[in-house]
C-alpha cells in the first residue's frame, strides 16, 4: 500500500428519508478542523436516492468538495448496497481520512466498509486530532508524523485509549454523536459536486424490506435539549421523577437519567445520558441524585452550566458542577420548582 496515494479527509454524510442526520453536520465540522491541520480539504459522501437536495445543507456547513452515489438501491439503508457504494468511492477516491457516525446505521456500516478495503477501524471515538505517533518517542522506533490520533473510552470508561492507524489507509473511525461540534452555517457557501455510481447488482446479501415501521414519540431528544433535569439512583423511585418532571416544566427544559435509572426500569433507553446513553451539551444540566461517575460525566461534562444537586458532599458530580448544593432533594426540588413559578409569574 503506497500511502502517498491516500489525501483529504472524508465523511460519511447520513441521511434518513431524504433528511440529513445531525452527526452529518459534526463530522464535517470536525472534518474541517483536521483538514486544515494536514493542508487539504473536506469531502463529504452522500449515499441515497434523489439526494441531491441536501449538498446545499451540506455546503453551507463547510464541505468542500461532495460525492454523490444516487440510485433507487440506495432509498433505505441496506448494509450490501451501501457497504458497496462507500467501499467504492474509497478506492476510487483513496482518503487519508475516512469518518463516519456510531450511529446505529454508523455501527453497521463501518466496520464492514473497512473490511472490504483492509483498514482499520477505531470505534466510538470521542476525540480526534493530528499528532505523532507514537505519541512519545521511542528509542529506535520511527515517530510518524500527521497522523490520526483517535481517542475513544475503554474497559467500561475506566481508562482512555488513543489508537493510530500508521501502516494502512484510510485511517477510519467512528465517533459518538454530539461530541463534535458544527461550524457556523454560511448562507449561499458552494462546494465542488461529483457524482459516482459504482453500479449495483442485488445478490443473495441483499435484503428485501417487506415494511418500515417508525415509532411515533412526542418526547424531546434530549440531544436539542437547551435545559435538561437528570436524575440518577439517588432520586429514589420512579414516581419520585415527578419532582424532576414539574421542575423541568417550569424550566421549560426536557428530563433524562444515568443508566442506573434506566437499568432499574424507571425510565426509558433514550433518556439516557453517559457513555452507553447519550452525549449532551445543554446550556444547562441539572445533575439530581447522580453521584458523577465517569461514564456519565463522559456524556455531560461538555455542557455551559452545570448544577449538582446530591445528599452526598463528597459525590464526584461536585468536582464538573458550577453549582452545587448538598442535601435531600425531596426538599430542595420543590421549592425550587416554586421559587421559579413565582419568578415566572412576577414577570409576566
Amino acid at each position: 500500500m503506497n500511502l502517498e496515494e491516500y489525501k483529504g479527509v472524508f465523511v460519511f454524510a447520513q441521511q434518513v428519508d431524504n433528511k440529513l442526520n445531525g452527526i452529518a453536520l459534526e463530522l464535517v465540522g470536525k472534518g474541517k478542523d483536521l483538514a486544515k491541520d494536514l493542508g487539504t480539504e473536506v469531502t463529504a459522501v452522500l449515499i441515497g436516492s434523489d439526494v441531491m437536495g441536501l449538498t446545499k445543507e451540506l455546503a453551507e456547513y463547510g464541505a468542500d468538495r461532495i460525492i454523490v452515489v444516487d440510485d433507487p438501491e440506495l432509498k433505505e439503508y441496506r448494509t450490501e448496497p451501501y457497504a458497496h457504494a462507500l467501499a467504492e468511492v474509497i478506492k476510487k477516491y483513496k482518503p487519508e481520512i475516512m469518518l463516519v457516525g456510531a450511529t446505529a446505521i454508523g455501527r453497521d456500516l463501518g466496520p464492514r466498509v473497512s473490511a472490504r478495503i483492509h483498514t482499520g477501524l477505531t470505534a466510538d471515538c470521542t476525540q480526534l486530532e493530528i499528532g505523532d505517533f507514537p505519541i512519545n518517542p521511542i528509542p529506535g522506533r520511527e515517530q510518524l508524523h500527521n497522523q490520526l490520533l483517535m481517542t475513544r473510552p475503554a474497559f467500561g470508561g475506566n481508562t482512555i485509549a488513543t489508537i493510530a492507524c500508521p501502516n494502512f489507509r484510510p485511517q477510519m473511525a467512528t465517533v459518538r454523536p454530539g461530541v463534535m461540534q458544527k461550524a457556523e452555517r454560511v448562507e449561499g457557501a458552494q462546494a465542488v459536486i461529483e457524482e459516482f455510481n459504482p453500479g449495483f447488482v442485488p445478490n443473495n446479501k441483499y435484503v428485501e424490506i417487506l415494511d418500515i415501521v417508525k415509532a411515533v414519540s412526542d418526547v424531546e431528544d434530549i440531544m436539542d435539549a437547551k435545559i435538561l433535569v437528570s436524575g440518577g439512583r439517588g432520586v429514589g423511585s420512579a414516581e419520585n421523577f415527578k419532582l424532576l418532571d414539574d421542575l423541568a416544566e417550569a424550566l421549560g427544559g426536557t428530563v433524562s437519567c444515568s443508566r442506573a435509572v434506566v437499568d432499574a426500569g424507571w425510565k426509558s433507553k433514550d433518556l439516557q445520558v453517559g457513555q452507553t446513553g447519550k452525549t449532551v451539551r445543554p446550556h444547562v444540566y441539572f445533575a439530581i441524585g447522580i453521584s458523577g461517575a465517569i461514564q456519565h460525566l463522559a456524556g455531560m461534562e461538555e455542557s455551559d452550566i452545570i448544577i449538582a444537586i446530591n445528599k452526598d458532599e463528597t459525590a464526584p458530580i461536585f468536582d464538573v458542577a458550577d453549582y452545587g448544593i448538598v442535601g435531600d432533594l425531596n426538599k430542595i426540588l420543590p421549592a425550587l420548582t416554586e421559587k421559579i413559578k413565582e419568578a415566572k409569574a412576577a414577570k409576566n
